[in-house]
Formats: structure tokens, sequence, C-alpha cells
């Protein structure tokens, strides 16, 4: 049924459709249907950063900023959901249009801007899903406000830090959109080095203070060259961080040229990235080994895809731009694929 729903949804406007289908998706779950359409996948159980996954097919952040419709988009099969990118205040991000659909490539462009309603809001949803007997696993995505000045940034993500460590199964620092000005450079140097130095210390303090321990990620671009992947590899190490998700959209237009809303401003995702973020896991993978587990996301449109990252080096993988074009057969696609594979060296199969 997907093909015929997704020809209505692709004649309204990219963000109308977004949020229409998460509405649906929503009412869907409330009323108990979404499990006559949605297909159960095996249970493939793993355990990666000292976490329990059901399965190794997650939803990658920005698809539900807030948590608005977390029981609903879990209701989907995925192992893992990870909500946000959340900012310490609410924000309306960029103006509209800030979404493009590039079927032709099989690819979306987004400068949404991290538009969210706060991290008060989304922590919220996240206990009240809690209260409702919700037992997934939830990721938790925290960025800055635009306002924030970049070398205030660490103030901004220290406050979601607090706020959503009682609440995340694993929390993500998103460092690589390329949507809030002059985020991206958090990903080098010293800049990087002072940011995760400052944040696992509040990990190791917020652990003393609520009894237990919750991964630390970071998300990284797929415009990284070699050397700029060996720093950063080497900064995650010496700051003892649990996980790295590789990758996020990119700037590169080099497979949309000429195609409408080929030149729009913002990240490129779905299947140009493919390639690219499959690279770049295998070239964290082989600096990193088993040290620190890696998330792959970037273009996964088929369960072939989904092994490619896994392959790779990847423990876990994500999906979003795939989701919107293939629907979610996608998910019990790529679940049942890779149950069927041996597990990571940084993964302990159950």
């Amino acid at each position: 049924m997907y093909p015929i729903a997704r020809q209505l949804l692709f004649k309204l406007p990219a963000e109308t459709s977004h949020n229409a289908t998460l509405k649906g998706l929503n009412l869907a779950n409330r009323l108990n249907l979404l499990n006559r359409f949605v297909a159960q996948a095996p249970a493939d159980p793993v355990e990666v950063m000292g976490v329990r996954f059901p399965n190794r097919v997650g939803l990658a952040a920005g698809l539900d900023k807030n948590g608005d419709y977390l029981e609903a988009l879990a209701a989907l099969g995925f192992g893992f959901v990870e909500i946000g990118t959340v900012t310490p205040r609410p924000q309306a991000g960029n103006i509209k249009p800030r979404l493009f659909r590039l079927p032709e490539a099989n690819g979306i462009i987004n400068r949404m801007g991290f538009n969210n309603s706060g991290v008060d809001h989304l922590v919220d949803n996240v206990q009240r899903a809690r209260a409702n007997g919700y037992q997934g696993v939830v990721g938790i995505n925290i960025g800055k406000n635009a306002v924030t000045p970049v070398d205030l940034a660490m103030d901004d993500y220290i406050v979601c830090l607090q706020k959503a460590y009682p609440h995340a199964d694993y929390i993500t620092i998103n460092i690589s959109s390329p949507n809030t000005p002059g985020l991206r450079s958090l990903q080098y140097g010293e800049e990087l080095n002072a940011l995760l130095g400052a944040l696992k210390a509040e990990q190791l303090a917020l652990q003393k203070q609520h009894g237990f321990y919750r991964p630390l990620a970071v998300k990284v671009a797929p415009d990284l060259s070699s050397e700029e992947i060996a720093g950063i590899a080497e900064c995650l190490l010496s700051n003892e961080i649990d996980g790295l998700i590789a990758t996020n959209t990119t700037l590169s237009r080099d497979a949309v040229q000429g195609m409408k809303h080929g030149e729009e401003a913002g990240g490129l995702s779905g299947a140009p990235v493919t390639a690219r973020s499959t690279e770049v896991i295998a070239e964290f993978a082989a600096i990193l080994g088993n040290r620190i587990p890696i998330i792959g996301v970037g273009g996964i449109f088929s369960e072939q895809d989904a092994i490619d990252k896994i392959n790779a080096g990847a423990a876990l993988v994500q999906v979003y731009t795939g989701l919107i074009y293939q629907g979610p057969a996608l998910i019990t696609d790529c679940v049942t694929a890779l149950s069927k594979m041996p597990a990571s060296s940084s993964v302990t199969q159950e």
C-alpha cells in the first residue's frame, strides 16, 4: 500500500507531507491499526555501548525532533528510535520552504535549522511515553541554539545533556548539521577536544548523581578528509566517547547537478550519500577497531545497503530518507537481512 500512499503524499509540499504522515501514524498507532500493516521482523537482540537493542535497525534523528511520535515510530519495527536534534530553548528553525525532495536522485535536501520545542518539551514526551509503558530504546540527539555563539556552544550541550541524561538510553552529540552556522567547526582540533572533554566530565558527574551510566555518541559529517577522520577518531578515543554515528547529510551536490532543487542550500541525504557514508564508516572502523562502536547511517534504501554498512564496520544502522521513499517494509527487510549476519567485533550478540 505504501507506493500508493507515497504518490499522494508526494503531491503535497515536503514539510506538509512530513507532518501529515507523522500525525497519521500517531492516530493509527492509537487505534491499534499499525500492526495490521507492518510486517513483524525477527528478533535480533544485540548489546552495543552497554545498551541492549532488540534489533540493529534504528530511526535516525530529525524525523521526530521533539519525541512527539516516539511510540508510533517504534511500532514500525525499529530496534531503537533517536529523537531530536533538541536545543536548550525552543526555536523555529529556518524560514520555509526548507525541505525539498529530489525524486530523480532518491534524495532530500533540508535546511530545517534544528526547529524544535526545546529540551524540556522533549523530556516531557519521553516521560509520558515511559509512564504509558513504552520500553523501547531511545536516543536523544542534542545541539546548540542558533543564537548561541559557537564559542559558547559547550554551555548549550551541557544543559541538554543534564536534562536528557535521566531519560535517554544513549545521547548523541550533533556537531555535524550544516544548517546551524559554525556548528561543523566543532568537529575539528582543539574545539572538538574541549567540547568532548567537558561533556565526558559532565557524563561522569551525572553517572555519580543518578547511579547509572548513559553512553555518549558523536555524529559526524560525510564531508571529511582522511586526515580529518584520523583526527576525530583520535579525539574520540582520548576522551573515551562511547559511540560514533556516521554520517550526517552532505554539502556535496555532485550527484544532483541539474536537478530541480539540486542547488538548494542545506544538507543532502538519501541515495546520493550512500557510498560516501559507507566509505567514512570503513575509514573510521580501520582506526577505531572494536574500541568504539559505529552506528552507520546515510542512504540506506535496501537490505544490501544495510549489509554493506555492517560489513564496513558498523554495529548498528539507522534509516531516514530511505523510509520516506521505500516505506516501512524497508525496516523489516533490513532487520531480517541483518539477523542472518554475525555481529561486528564491537557488539555482543545475544
